[in-house]
């Protein structure tokens, strides 16, 4: 952790930030994974817009 001191004598505590890397892009399996949770979260989007008009 990365402590500063002021002329008042106040503390400032800084996180450490991580180490940054490159994302390389999703394979075959993890591409099909993302369209099964898409596929997953629109139909639930879906089935609770119609229960909320079904109910209104």
């Amino acid at each position: 952790m990365y402590t500063t001191v002021n002329e008042n004598g106040i503390l400032n505590n800084y996180a450490t930030e991580p180490q940054m890397y490159y994302s390389g892009s999703p394979n075959t399996q993890e591409q099909r994974q993302y369209a099964l949770q898409g596929a997953f979260a629109s139909l639930l989007v879906v089935a609770l817009v119609l229960l909320g008009l079904g109910v209104s």
